[in-house]
């Protein structure tokens, strides 16, 4: 784990030792045919979604077609052995998200580590996570919710969207961090673990704001606090988990990554393009109606953040014995 972190950061770092010259010698023949990007999700999810946001931006800025290649399944394995094994010519593009992160420990044998094998090149947004419980549940605060589960351990269900996704993990550092216990009931994506959140057959879950928010809005469900260091502004009213439980804090996120030995100068230009999207108006609009906060890094601090990350999320997932199914 070590040496993939220190070599992660070797990746981050090397976009920006080169001569500011030759960086800009290599850039100005990029690119001269079309780009993918792959993300690890079906065509219509929200990380699609994402993607098809910054996508005609560079495509505008790049002045080739940049094509969304969706490679879902293996929990974004695949999407992201494919980009892994792609030519290091800055053409084909990682859509990274927290699953490469919590893949590196939560996966054994994959025959690849992105903290080795894909070098960074931006961070693009974060989306905050919501902890909501169905209003049957006599708890209208965080603290009420931990001094509920402390009385009754083992009879609060805690939904997610599956083993070793975000919002599972999220739910288990929140139980590690206040010492509760509440049953795992893992789900086949969000969708079917909101349905039984509405029905009560689980009590509590821990979903991305974009997908509860109009049941939050509507009633249905109750939320209790965001899983961000600040407080949401499409949930202003609703405090962070952090307030009452310090030093909590969990989100999804996204950024982008390249094969590594992708030339620096190249990474260098895709970095710029992306933070230039990433503060025009429209752009930012468009992320705002999503739910996004636009999260723009340098190459080695987008290199920095991913290695935190994946060195956070591995503590959690040996602490709670996590294994994918």
């Amino acid at each position: 784990m070590k040496n993939s972190r220190r070599r992660f950061l070797q990746l981050a770092a090397a976009a920006v030792t080169l001569p500011a010259a030759a960086r800009t010698a290599s850039a100005q023949s990029y690119p001269t045919r079309p780009l993918r990007i792959v993300v690890g999700f079906p065509a219509g999810s929200s990380t699609d979604i994402q993607a098809r946001v910054m996508g005609p931006w560079l495509s505008e800025r790049l002045g080739q077609p940049v094509v969304i290649e969706n490679k879902p399944g293996a929990g974004t394995n695949i999407a992201a052995q494919a980009v892994v094994n792609a030519p290091p010519d800055g053409y084909t593009l990682l859509w990274m998200t927290s699953a490469n992160a919590s893949n590196v420990t939560l996966y054994e044998g994959l025959g690849f580590n992105v903290l080795r094998d894909i070098a960074p090149v931006a961070g693009i947004v974060r989306l905050p996570m919501v902890l909501e419980v169905n209003p049957s549940v006599p708890a209208g605060t965080i603290p009420e919710l931990i001094a509920l589960a402390k009385t009754s351990p083992d009879k609060i269900n805690l939904a997610s969207s599956g083993i070793g996704s975000v919002s599972h993990l999220a739910g288990e550092l929140f139980k590690a961090m206040t010492g509760v216990t509440m049953v795992h009931v893992p789900y086949r994506g969000s969708p079917p673990a909101l349905a039984d959140l509405f029905g009560g057959q689980v009590q509590v879950m821990v979903d991305a704001v974009p997908a509860s928010l109009p049941h939050i809005r509507s009633g249905a469900l109750r939320a209790l606090g965001v899983t961000t260091a600040a407080r949401s502004d499409v949930l202003p009213e609703v405090p962070t988990i952090g307030e009452s439980v310090p030093g909590y804090e969990a989100s999804v996120w996204i950024g982008v990554g390249a094969p590594r030995d992708t030339p620096p100068a190249i990474i260098d230009r895709l970095n710029r393009e992306v933070a230039a999207g990433l503060a025009d108006p429209r752009i930012k609009a468009q992320y705002a109606e999503l739910g996004s906060a636009p999260m723009p890094f340098a190459p080695d601090e987008y290199g920095a953040f991913v290695a935190a990350e994946t060195e956070k999320w591995a503590k959690v997932i040996r602490g709670a014995h996590i294994k994918p199914e």
